[in-house]
């Protein structure tokens, strides 16, 4: 069911916890699972991030996927690290099951949030950044129409 990767991320996950005075801080969930996922980024004057940190309370899939968003951003400029999609986050874990899909999509909205919250701090725009929702199911009824 899950992919061996899946399972690494799960059993052992990488950067949990939390950064002290972040660059910028994202929180976003879904009302029909329940899971939540807290991003912190820690990004320097050349806009890359230097350091990444996860919270998540949920399924072993939001922890797998948390866990691989964060991998996929370190290192990586601003735009660079906008560019992670929930579909690159799925291909780097070797797929999800259909019904999890969607903590893929919550990796990709709190790498947004924190995004948008390091704009927001330094009064700067990020092309291509929308604000994000707090709770993906919304955006997940959108796409369903």
């Amino acid at each position: 069911m899950y992919s061996e990767k899946v399972m690494d991320h799960f059993s052992n996950p990488r950067n949990v916890g939390e950064i002290e005075n972040p660059s910028g801080v994202g929180t976003v969930g879904n009302a029909k699972c329940g899971d939540i996922m807290r991003m912190y980024l820690d990004i320097d004057e050349n806009k890359t991030i230097t350091d990444v940190k996860f919270k998540t309370f949920g399924c072993g899939a939001a922890v797998a996927t948390s866990s691989m968003a964060t991998e996929l951003v370190k290192g990586k400029t601003v735009d660079e690290a906008l560019q992670v999609t929930n579909k690159a986050v799925m291909e780097a874990l070797d797929g999800l099951p259909p019904v999890k899909v969607h903590c893929s999509l919550l990796a990709e909205e709190a790498i947004h949030a924190a995004l948008w919250d390091y704009s927001q701090k330094n009064d700067i725009t990020i092309d291509g950044l929308e604000k994000p929702v707090n709770d993906i199911s919304e955006k997940e009824e959108e796409e369903e129409y």
